[in-house]
C-alpha cells in the first residue's frame, strides 16, 4: 500500500473518469489530500532508512497485502488489554477514525520511503508524544505509551500481519530468509521508537507469540475496534470495500484471535471468498492509482547521483536485490495450521 495509491488518470474517457474517481476516493481515505512530495523527493542520493534494494519497500508496496494486513493489525493489537486501554482513553479514533487511517498511513510511508531526515522527524515526533499517554486500564493495571514491552507488541502484531497480507496476496511471495529479512528490518522503527527485545525472525516471533499470549485477551474496547472496521465508510462503496477488506483481515488472525474477538467466519468462506474477492478488489486499486508518485520520488531520490559525487558513482541504494529463492509459507499460516513449535500461529 505505501506509496502505491497514487497516480494519474487516463486512457478511454469514460474508464478515465471512473479511474479518476476511485483514485480521488482511495487517495481521500488513505492519505489525505496532501501527499508530501517533499518527504520523498530529496536529498539526491538518500535511501532512507531502508532504500529501493530492501525487502520492506517490498512488503510496503503491496496494496491488498498493506490494507489487509494493516486491518489484522488493528485486530490482533487490540487484543492486548494495556495496548487497548491506552488507544481507548487518548485517541480519536471514534470520533475521527479516518484522520487517524491518515496518521497511520502517513507515518508507514515515511519511516519507508522518506528521506532518512523525513523518516527520523516522524519517528522523533512519535516519540514526543508517547509520554504523555499514560492511566490506569480496567483491570487497575498502569500503562504507559513508551513501555518498550508495549511498543514491542505493537511492532510485533503490525509486521507480522503486513507480511502475512503481503505472503497472501502478492503474486511472488517472499522466500524464508526473504521473511527474516523483512523482520530484520523493519525491527530498525521499532528500536527507534524504544522498543526491546524485538522479534527479528519468524521462529523469533513464532516464540515471542507463544510467550505474550497469555496477556491477550478480549475487551469491550477491543470488540468497539472490530465493529468500526465493519461499519467504516463514508459513502456506500467505501464501506462495502473496508467490509470486504476487514472480512480478508479476519483470514489472516491466529484461530485463538478469532476466538477472542468472536469471530465465527468459517473457513471456507474465509479461503473461498473472502480472500478472492479481497485479491480482486486489490486488483482495481492497482489499475485505479497506476504509477505511484510517492515511490517513483522515493525512487528517483535514492538512486540519483550524491550532490558533488563524482560522475558513475552509483548509490548504494542503487544496487540490485539478490536473486529471489523460492518462496516461503507465511510468517502467519494458513488459518489452523501449527506453526513452529506445535503452536497454533494462524
Amino acid at each position: 500500500m505505501v506509496g502505491t495509491i497514487i497516480g494519474t488518470a487516463g486512457g478511454w474517457a469514460p474508464l478515465a473518469a471512473l479511474r479518476a474517481r476511485l483514485l480521488a476516493e482511495i487517495n481521500a481515505t488513505v492519505h489525505g489530500q496532501d501527499l508530501h512530495l517533499e518527504r520523498y523527493d530529496r536529498p539526491a542520493g538518500d535511501p532512507g532508512l531502508f532504500g529501493p534494494a530492501s525487502v520492506v519497500w517490498r512488503v510496503h508496496g503491496h496494496p491488498a497485502g498493506m490494507l489487509v494486513g494493516g486491518f489484522a493489525a488493528l485486530l490482533l493489537q487490540s487484543l492486548h488489554p494495556l495496548a487497548m486501554a491506552a488507544v481507548d482513553a487518548h485517541s480519536d479514533f471514534r470520533v475521527d477514525p479516518t484522520g487517524r487511517l491518515h496518521r497511520t498511513a502517513r507515518f508507514v510511508t515515511t519511516t519507508t520511503l522518506g528521506s532518512t531526515a523525513a523518516a527520523e522527524a516522524a519517528i522523533a515526533a512519535v516519540r514526543r508524544i508517547h509520554p504523555r499517554i499514560r492511566g490506569t486500564a480496567a483491570d487497575g493495571r498502569a500503562y504507559r505509551a513508551d513501555d518498550p514491552e508495549l511498543l514491542t507488541w505493537v511492532h510485533t502484531a503490525e509486521v507480522l500481519c503486513f507480511l502475512a497480507g503481503h505472503q497472501a496476496f502478492a503474486a511472488t511471495a517472499l522466500s524464508a530468509a526473504e521473511c527474516d529479512g523483512y523482520l530484520a528490518e523493519a525491527s530498525l522503527v521499532a528500536e527507534r521508537l524504544g522498543a526491546t527485545a524485538i522479534p527479528r525472525s519468524r521462529s523469533e516471533a513464532t516464540a515471542y507469540l507463544a510467550r505474550i499470549r497469555p496477556e491477550l485477551t478480549v475487551t469491550p474496547a477491543a470488540l468497539e475496534v472490530l465493529r468500526l472496521l465493519r461499519g467504516f465508510g463514508r459513502s456506500r462503496r467505501e464501506r462495502a470495500a473496508v467490509r470486504l477488506l476487514t472480512n480478508a483481515s479476519i483470514g489472516l488472525l491466529p484461530g485463538w484471535a478469532r476466538d477472542e474477538l468472536g469471530v465465527r467466519r468459517p473457513r471456507l468462506v474465509r479461503s473461498g471468498w473472502d480472500r478472492p474477492l479481497a485479491r480482486t478488489g486489490g486488483r482495481v486499486m492497482v489499475w485505479a492509482c497506476g504509477p505511484s508518485q510517492i515511490r517513483a520520488a522515493a525512487h528517483a531520490r535514492a538512486t540519483a547521483r550524491p550532490e558533488g559525487a563524482p560522475r558513475g558513482a552509483v548509490p548504494p541504494a542503487a544496487a540490485p536485490a539478490a536473486p529471489a529463492a523460492p518462496a516461503a509459507p507465511a510468517v502467519v499460516p494458513p488459518a489452523d495450521r501449527p506453526a513452529a513449535g506445535g503452536s497454533v500461529v494462524g
